[in-house]
């Protein structure tokens, strides 16, 4: 059986590759525009199986896996940064406090679909000035949701997670695992 990766992000295909998947990259090339009262986990949870379901629409067949992720501070959705100093706003606001990583996935095959969420609650150390802009200055957190890559230079930011930190990089393992199972992808450990 097909599975198919439908998501452009070089960690999504990082963490597969580790667990020794053989998958195939197709973008789902989908709106990411958030609706105006759409609340954070319907947000990512809409976005992750609309890009499953683009894909699986034209991959007859396969099984697809999508998600898509975001970090929520009381509320307020901190997409990828569009400038540096949007990156520098944004960790700036996360600096000392706890914020959640909400990572939603979706499996789709041939018309049918499944999702689950993972939230993770990352906490930040004290930031200075000068270590937010040093940063910035490294380039990592130009395309990272929340401006900052746990998995990268930006894991000197963070003081401690309670959650799944494959969550947090964009992939909850577990979830993802448990959702291919049910499509009959089932994961060994020997090929």
């Amino acid at each position: 059986m097909s599975l198919v990766l439908a998501s452009g992000s070089p960690r999504r295909r990082q963490l597969l590759e580790m667990l020794g998947l053989e998958f195939r990259i197709v973008a789902p090339n989908v709106d990411e525009t958030r609706g105006s009262s759409e609340l954070p986990e319907e947000y990512v949870t809409r976005l992750a199986r609309e890009k499953a379901r683009v894909v699986a629409g034209r991959e007859r067949g396969a099984v697809v896996l999508a998600a898509d992720t975001t970090v929520v501070l009381r509320g307020a959705i901190f997409e990828k940064p569009q400038t540096p100093a949007q990156a520098v706003e944004m960790l700036a606001q996360l600096a000392g406090r706890t914020h959640q990583v909400m990572t939603a996935v979706a499996v789709a095959r041939d018309g049918r679909l499944a999702h689950a969420v993972d939230v993770t609650d990352v906490t930040f150390r004290p930031l200075s000035g000068d270590q937010i802009a040093a940063y910035v200055a490294t380039g990592e957190p130009m395309d990272k949701a929340g401006a900052y890559a746990i998995q990268g230079r930006g894991a000197a930011l963070v003081e401690g997670i309670r959650g799944d930190f494959f969550g947090v990089m964009g992939l909850p393992l577990r979830l993802a695992l448990e959702l291919l199972e049910r499509f009959g992808v089932s994961y060994r450990f020997t090929r």
